[in-house]
């Protein structure tokens, strides 16, 4: 962590000069702070540079455009009392003139008013973003510190300014804000702070779900996202955001014989698919891949405990839970839904009797995503016997050089059968239906079972013949290949 003298020798550039020298111009304090300060603290990189000025945010952003060479371009937001400024070298300067706010019970958005360099101090999330640095001439680089921020960034703590419960009711996203800053910098959230959010949990209802979407997603890029969301757990948010997996936590034991937790697993599934990759929809079906097994766990006599088909049925809560959570429904939500229901498809292939029509289905329904799947599969091993683990990985190494060969062998990258629906629409003269649907997908899986799945000469074969077998006869002899 750096020291006070360090981020002087940091901050002593032209630029942080030009904004002190134009606040100097209009005889206003300046001060460049919150995240900033702290990433610089903290040796991190921080794109975004705040500045605070006891006066008009928007005079002083006017000014440092107009001594910028060449002039910077002002935008001006009048009613928040902010402005940016974008110089011709790529700054992006932030400015806002000191305030205090109020708020109502029923909503985040304060009433803003002009304020002290102490109000607008007090009203930060965090001590830890509540340092400023001056930039007047005067004084230039002195620390303003009045909550021991700089303490708690030593002592690696998240704590709130002033009392947490109003922190806290009068802005609940500050809670996931909490969270979000203890996964990304590994810090823990002090014992006060952290008994508040207990307490103010249910105030997150007011807070609209994309703004929970953005500070997830936070939460899901960090290094090991964990942490994050066992501290949801924890603090009773995850059951008011995500009830599907909080209702994963837990051990159930019928005749002394209990099933793993499968949140905790989900948990070591989800950092080691963060060790290797920094896809975030990974990330998400590493998340959501046990989603269905509270609803699908049983107890079987002479078996134990089962979770028959939870990847089919998690599969199909994922589109739900993404337009609840006001998440993409796009093809991100495909490829998670995908994943999920894929999940368990791969360790069917490590026995030795294993057909090569199976690794080529595997292939093509996995399609270009087929690496992703091998990555969260080989993350699902999380047994405490290590040489189970070693064995199931070592297992995973012959799968994946099974379906490479396969895939090189028959060309199956981008597979798609030589028949298409119109080929069958017009072979038969029949229009967009279910059985169209069923003769496209005998044919499909029949060529996945045969030696040939490229072969159009067979294709055409096994359409005709499905097409026999419902009663069908051909009115069109052409054949094209696709």
């Amino acid at each position: 962590m750096r020291n006070l003298e360090e981020i002087r020798n940091i901050i002593d550039t032209p630029l942080f000069h030009l904004v002190g020298d134009a606040a100097d111009s209009l005889g206003n304090e300046c001060y460049v702070v919150g995240g900033y300060v702290r990433d610089l603290f903290l040796d991190r990189h921080s794109k975004d540079v705040d500045f605070l000025t006891v006066g008009s945010g928007i005079d002083l952003a006017k000014e440092v455009a107009s001594r910028m060479k060449p002039r910077g371009k002002v935008n001006i937001f009048k009613n928040f009392g902010t402005a940016q400024v974008y110089g011709r070298r790529g700054e992006e300067l932030e400015f806002v003139g000191a305030r205090k706010e109020s708020y109502h019970r029923e909503s985040r958005n304060p009433i803003v008013e002009d304020g002290t360099l102490e109000d607008d101090i007090s009203r930060r999330d965090f001590t830890i973003n509540a340092m400023a640095l001056k930039l007047n001439s005067a004084g230039f680089g002195d620390l303003v510190d009045m909550f021991g921020g700089l303490e708690d960034l030593h002592r690696k703590v998240i704590r709130t300014p002033l009392d947490p419960d109003i922190t806290f009711s009068d802005d609940p996203l500050r809670m996931m804000r909490a969270i979000r800053f203890a996964t990304q910098l590994k810090f823990s959230i002090s014992y006060e702070t952290f008994e508040a959010i207990k307490r103010n949990a249910h105030r997150i209802e007011i807070i609209s779900r994309e703004r929970i979407y953005v500070e997830l997603t936070k939460i899901m890029e960090s290094s090991k996202p964990s942490i994050g969301w066992t501290l949801l757990l924890d603090s009773g948010l995850l059951a008011l955001i995500l009830p599907q997996l909080e209702a994963m936590q837990g051990v159930q034991t019928h005749h002394g014989r209990g099933h793993k937790d499968n949140f905790y697993h989900t948990m070591q599934v989800l950092d080691s698919v963060a060790q290797k990759s920094n896809d975030v929809w990974l990330r998400w079906a590493a998340l959501f891949h046990d989603i269905a097994k509270p609803v699908t766990k049983r107890w079987v006599d002479g078996t134990g405990w089962t979770f028959h088909n939870h990847n089919f049925i998690g599969a199909k809560m994922i589109p739900s839970i993404f337009r609840a959570l006001k998440f993409p429904m796009d093809e991100k939500m495909k490829f998670v839904s995908k994943m999920v229901e894929l999940h368990m498809r791969p360790i069917a292939l490590v026995e030795e009797t294993v057909t090569d029509s199976a690794v080529r289905r595997l292939a093509v329904d996995a399609g270009e995503d087929l690496d992703a799947l091998m990555t969260l599969c080989e993350a699902d091993i999380t047994s405490k016997n290590s040489d189970k683990v070693k064995r199931y990985l070592e297992n995973y190494i012959k799968v994946r050089e099974k379906i490479a060969d396969l895939v090189a062998r028959d060309n199956l990258r981008k597979w798609q059968p030589p028949v298409t629906g119109d080929d069958i629409m017009r072979t038969f003269g029949l229009s967009q239906g279910k059985i169209v649907g069923e003769i496209k997908q005998f044919v499909r899986e029949s060529l996945l079972d045969s030696d040939t799945p490229n072969d159009p000469g067979l294709a055409r074969s096994l359409m005709l013949q499905k097409g026999k077998e419902l009663g069908l006869e051909p009115v069109d002899d052409t054949f094209r290949e696709s």
